[in-house]
């Protein structure tokens, strides 16, 4: 048993001093509700952006890709109100994370 040990220890002494390291993985672990998909999305389409439904209080909401569970989908872009102490809309994108594309929906920022 001791000369188990011992080779054991000689082993672990000899790894660690010819600068043996096993990088461990960077995973990024995405909350439950997050759509995660392996593949990234195809390229924006281009979209016409109509005239607003009034002269103003409405912002474009430029159009995304969606993942519907088999594939991507284009989500067209539309006006919304902006409410009140809005200070942008932020659009919705994908976030390369990775290797993992990582849905983040479109949002308003505020003050």
């Amino acid at each position: 048993m001791r000369i188990w040990l011992a080779l054991s220890m000689l082993l672990a002494i000899g790894v660690s001093a010819t600068g043996c390291y096993v990088r461990p993985a960077r995973v990024y672990v995405a909350p439950p509700e997050a759509v995660v998909v392996v593949r990234p999305p195809p390229p924006l389409q281009v979209e016409t952006v109509p005239p607003p439904p009034a002269a103003s209080g409405y912002a474009w909401q430029p159009g995304h890709w969606r993942w519907n569970g088999a594939e991507y989908v284009w989500w067209p872009g539309r006006y919304e109100l902006i409410p009140a102490r809005a200070t942008a809309w932020v659009p919705a994108h994908w976030d390369d994370r990775g290797g993992q594309w990582v849905f983040v929906p479109g949002h308003w920022a505020y003050r």
